[in-house]
């Protein structure tokens, strides 16, 4: 994910303090926030610091970043989340903690929208002991199993000489089954110029990219988990070629395996990225590539492999 509108915090509008106790704030949440095009899924990472909140915020696109305005009074905790940008007015979300919940309402201008925060899972599960045998998710023929969502008007999402081909900017792809646990296979061919992305559960971004070399920090540039998680070692760029990814996902542990080379071993995925479905991280997901950054991205391969029992 890229292209997104990074949301300027308004210094000096609402002066960092923590009055009260911070214990009913800290924790990660996630809101599926109503929209006019559906659900946006945000998320809030909270930890007290020597007394003092320290919030980390998903919005519904971009990454994910510090909120350096906030107000605890008891049990109410007000966030500047932008301060607002040329015609835009300042965004502020209002929460009170309630019955293990955080719940509230974001203004921004005129428009008030309620908000419910739900604690998310810890997710802590062991890696399986062993895996099935892995299953085809794309049969190289056609896009059963598949569905176009987003802007669906524009889909072009197509089978072309056995790969799974997005022609150009539109639509993003989802499967039709949804997954919890599993180890993913693709390979992927992402030319020059390039973006998109493969979203494990639907919620968490694997970065696919090749924009101009240093227009993304590591940890949004390729083979990343979005804004959350930096490749540990930088493989050489190879647009217009095939790669292979392998990824596991257990849990919030994700391991990911680019050509041969572990380039995440066994990381806590925090939360959610930009572009996820929902912000129900207990829930099981469907595998998602997004289709409306750009086009020209071919994938071939793509198979899952389930638990055991």
């Amino acid at each position: 994910m890229n292209r997104f509108i990074f949301l300027t915090l308004g210094c000096g509008l609402l002066p960092f303090a923590c009055y009260g106790q911070s214990g009913p704030f800290v924790g990660a949440w996630g809101f599926d926030v109503p929209t006019r095009n559906g659900i946006g899924a945000n998320w809030l990472g909270i930890s007290d610091k020597g007394g003092k909140l320290d919030v980390w915020f998903q919005p519904t696109g971009g990454h994910v970043f510090q909120i350096e305005n906030s107000k605890v009074d008891g049990s109410h905790l007000t966030l500047m989340i932008s301060g607002g940008e040329g015609n835009k007015p300042p965004m502020v979300w209002k929460l009170d903690a309630k019955g293990g919940k955080l719940v509230g309402t974001q203004t921004q201008g005129d428009e008030t929208i309620q908000l419910t925060g739900k604690p998310e899972p810890a997710l802590n599960r062991p890696e399986p002991k062993s895996w099935r045998a892995p299953q085809a998710l794309f049969d190289g023929k056609d896009l059963e199993g598949w569905q176009p969502i987003g802007n669906v008007a524009e889909n072009h999402w197509t089978v072309q000489n056995g790969d799974l081909v997005n022609l150009q900017h539109g639509a993003n792809l989802k499967t039709t089954p949804k997954f919890t646990d599993f180890k993913l296979h693709f390979e992927v061919n992402c030319p020059d110029n390039a973006n998109s992305g493969f979203y494990l559960r639907g919620r968490y971004e694997l970065q696919l990219e090749y924009e101009r070399v240093g227009e993304n920090p590591p940890n949004r540039a390729m083979g990343s988990i979005y804004g959350r998680i930096a490749p540990s070692v930088q493989l050489p760029r190879k647009p217009g070629q095939w790669e292979t990814y392998d990824v596991t996902l257990v849990g919030r542990t994700v391991t990911v395996v680019r050509d041969g080379t572990i380039t995440i071993d066994h990381q806590k995925i925090d939360g959610i990225t930009g572009g996820a479905l929902d912000a129900d991280e207990g829930e099981p997901g469907p595998f998602y590539i997004q289709g409306d950054h750009t086009g020209g991205l071919k994938f071939r391969n793509i198979t899952v492999a389930l638990p055991a029992k």
